[in-house]
């Protein structure tokens, strides 16, 4: 399967949610970024938006949480990156 190159941004969303390997809330996501790397509520899930539409994510309802599972191997992925 042929995948979208990522924006560092979203690529960077995208190795949070490969290392952990299990779904998680934008919370979670924002508490694992970089200290320095600050960045609104509003940027995260945009960003988790656009990996969904690309296909990357699956976003699950869990209470009052959204959960975003990766459905994409990070193997896969950056085997075709090269």
């Amino acid at each position: 399967m042929e995948y979208k190159t990522l924006p560092n941004s979203e690529l960077e969303l995208m190795m949070i949610l490969w290392e952990e390997e299990r779904s998680m809330t934008r919370m979670e996501i924002e508490e694992r970024l970089p200290k320095k790397r600050k960045l609104s509520k509003t940027t995260v899930l945009s960003f988790l938006s656009r990996l969904e539409e690309k296909g990357f994510v699956q976003v699950r309802k869990e209470g009052r949480n959204n959960c975003y599972l990766p459905i994409v191997k990070k193997r896969d992925y950056l085997q075709q990156e090269g």
